[in-house]
């Protein structure tokens, strides 16, 4: 297990109250490209390019979800680090055995791609592991915007 490894910053989630203002200064003014803008139920998504990371701008759609309550408690900012390991299921196996078993949802309800660690565990930062499969899973139709 000692090659299993993280291989970069996947993403920084960024919560903000709206999306559309957030894209003003993120893509309009510092020119962060290729604004992929995604609607669910539960959240407006915009992911930017940026090198080989992205920064992910989350907007809550409801007024008691993990977004809004996490503004509610600690005002717009970075809301998580995704970061891409090489693989998933041996990064989890590995940190198992080192003791660390601190997932957030053991059932991984979002994506069998992701797997979230709890803030207490990872010195104060929620961390979301990224299987090296996950953007290309995570692409599928967005609403592109290309910078100015």
């Amino acid at each position: 297990m000692a090659d299993i490894k993280v291989q970069k910053i996947e993403h920084l989630g960024i919560a903000v109250n709206n999306v559309e203002e957030a894209l003003e200064f993120y893509h309009d003014s510092l020119g962060l490209g290729d604004a992929r803008i995604r609607l669910s139920p539960k959240y407006k998504t915009v992911f930017l390019d940026i090198g080989d990371s992205e920064v992910e701008l989350l907007q809550d759609l409801r007024q008691d979800g993990i977004i809004a309550q996490y503004i509610r408690k600690r005002g717009e900012g970075i809301q998580h680090v995704a970061l891409t390991v090489s693989n998933l299921e041996m990064m989890l196996a590995k940190l198992h055995a080192r003791g660390i078993v601190p997932m957030i949802d053991s059932e991984r309800r979002d994506s069998p791609l992701v797997a979230w660690l709890h803030p207490r565990y990872t010195h104060g930062v929620l961390v979301e592991l990224c299987d090296n499969k996950y953007k290309e899973e995570r692409e599928k139709p967005f609403r592109r915007r290309s910078p100015d």
